[in-house]
């Protein structure tokens, strides 16, 4: 069948072309702009569109199906064509659902912890020859393409992310994929451009539970108080299975956890983490993976990209990268260093990124998230503010907004410069963010600083 993508070079968008390219289908796509690494892999796979911009004669009667991504707009010469033709238009969610429906579907839904929890999944998998169908949000060492849709497997792990499907379809992603199995791991709030309250994005999630089919199971963490509050009350409807934080010690920086009278010792650490951890351990035991083949096989897990990556590392300094962003993740992955490496000075900067992140409604929520540090820095980028069309922030509100000690900079080569200064004799460096500073690389710092 032929298959168009509006708007392939998207992250989670070319994956699927290449997933669906590997499936035999024929197919094509459209962008205006496609950046690394989707273009090269998009042109590896024979499926890069030969020129930038939209080409509505690409849509024909022989078009099987248009999958419509989110950085594509209603007004998509591509998409008018599609529906003139009464040509079939799903949303990337909706797709990933077609391609599943017969499968048995474990979506990973929370607003933090998403993709830890499937990487946590897939690496048990492999390492028990269990195979599995997948979709997962981010860029995983070891893999060439983040979405596997075979027609084998009996289970397809999904990551569940909550923001809206496509510009013509405004409904949360994870609220199409009819899940048999659920995760839920936390909720803090997020996505403030569409979902202007705490209530209507804690909506979201219960509506969620409400998707979950009849006969399914909720995974939740009961140490999150509003996961906890809808795993009680979907519990006289459906299967539900509370998991929380384990057992666990800290000695010569070595996380070491108990289950069941047995010790393992771990690469990951910190709560977070070792929440994720069991609640990965109860969705491979509905796959009928026993603990202990689980914990086994997590003995070897060093982690998914991005989250508490090691960047480099020597007996005296170690540097870490992560996608934190949010409060509540600002403050778990603080707290997770430091309690791991508590002889150690922990230098902490943080990018604020995301839309959330630099409204002015959202900032007080980061109040003292960074106080674990022993230095804390913020950054901020003011082209970025204008870009995203948001009030103009100064460097006094952001520091008001965090609270304690913390340092606000709004240029990338004042944190540069202040990385440079600093003597990393026996120090941790955490640098967190969803972008890269605008533009420092993370792998040539580590070098340097060694």
């Amino acid at each position: 069948m032929h298959i168009h993508f509006i708007a392939i070079g998207g992250s989670a968008m070319h994956n699927l072309a290449i997933a669906l390219k590997r499936k035999g289908e024929q197919v094509t796509g459209s962008d205006d702009q496609i950046f690394e690494p989707s273009r090269s892999r998009l042109e590896k796979e024979g499926i890069l569109p030969p020129a930038d911009g939209w080409f509505p004669d690409r849509i024909t009667q022989q078009t099987g199906a248009v999958i419509l991504g989110m950085h594509a707009r209603e007004d998509n010469p591509e998409l008018k064509r599609a529906l003139e033709l009464g040509i079939p238009v799903f949303s990337y969610p909706e797709y990933i659902y077609e391609q599943t429906k017969n499968q048995t579907r474990i979506v990973i839904g929370g607003s933090h912890g998403k993709t830890t929890i499937t990487s946590m999944i897939l690496h048990v998998c492999k390492e028990n020859n269990v195979p599995i169908n997948y979709m997962v949000g981010a860029q995983l060492e070891g893999y060439d393409c983040m979405v596997k849709l075979e027609n084998g497997p009996k289970f397809a792990i999904l990551e569940g992310d909550e923001y809206l499907s496509s510009p013509i379809d405004k409904r949360p992603k994870f609220h199409l994929y009819h899940p048999d199995v659920a995760l839920l791991s936390g909720i803090a709030w997020d996505h403030i451009n569409v979902f202007p309250t705490f209530d209507n994005y804690v909506e979201q999630f219960d509506l969620f539970c409400g998707k979950i089919e009849s006969g399914g199971t909720l995974i939740y963490n009961s140490e999150d108080e509003e996961v906890r509050k809808l795993g009680e009350k979907w519990s006289s409807h459906i299967r539900t299975l509370p998991y929380s934080t384990p057992d666990y010690i800290i000695q010569d920086e070595t996380c070491t956890m108990t289950y069941e009278g047995k010790e393992y010792q771990l690469e990951v650490f910190g709560k977070h983490n070792l929440q994720n951890m069991m609640g990965a351990l109860h969705v491979c035991q509905c796959m009928e993976i026993q603990p202990e083949d689980f914990l086994i096989a997590m003995q070897s897990f060093s982690g998914a990209g991005k989250r508490l990556e090691k960047v480099t590392e020597t007996d005296h300094f170690i540097f870490f990268k992560d996608f934190a962003h949010s409060p509540s993740k600002l403050k778990a992955t603080t707290s997770a260093v430091k309690e791991q490496y508590p002889e150690r000075k922990l230098y902490a900067y943080m990018e604020l990124h995301t839309f959330s992140s630099l409204n002015k409604a959202f900032l007080p929520l980061y109040k003292n998230a960074m106080e674990k540090a022993d230095s804390a820095i913020v950054y901020f980028n003011p082209d970025v503010v204008a870009h995203k069309k948001l009030p103009e922030l100064s460097i006094e509100e952001v520091q008001k907004a965090f609270g304690g000690n913390v340092i606000v900079m709004n240029k990338t080569e004042d944190v540069l410069s202040h990385i440079r200064s600093q003597s990393w004799e026996n120090t941790c460096l955490l640098m967190m963010s969803s972008g890269n500073f605008d533009g420092i690389d993370f792998s040539a710092l580590g070098s340097e600083l060694t």
